[in-house]
């Protein structure tokens, strides 16, 4: 765990920014430019999804995040996002923020996980 913020702070913008990259090779993989003949490559596709998931492992790392609170906290905004979805969140009735606090942070307080 880095304890200099600052150091933290640069990795994980570090972390983010190579991720990004990443996302925009595997879209040029693509044949989207309408412009240029050219295959789809679904090869290269993967080796650059496999290089997304590891500056993402990197940044959850960076975070705090174990794999174990990961895998928690995914399937419980999973829970969050259908009831959101059931009660009203596409029609603009559902309450998002209650008392000053989005849904979104009990998440993190149900997992025990500190900000």
């Amino acid at each position: 765990e880095m304890k200099d913020p600052n150091m933290r702070r640069a990795w994980f913008m570090r972390y983010e920014l190579a991720l990004r990259q990443e996302a925009s090779e595997a879209i040029d993989s693509l044949s989207w430019k309408w412009w240029k003949k050219m295959d789809d490559d679904w090869d290269n596709i993967k080796i650059e999804l496999v290089d997304i998931l590891h500056f993402w492992v990197s940044m959850c790392l960076t975070a705090g995040l174990s794999a174990k609170e990961v895998s928690a906290l995914y399937f419980k905004k999973n829970e969050l996002n259908h009831t959101r979805r059931d009660q009203g969140y596409k029609e603009g009735t559902y309450q998002k923020v209650v008392d000053g606090v989005e849904d979104n942070r009990h998440l993190l307080t149900e997992q025990g996980i500190n900000q």
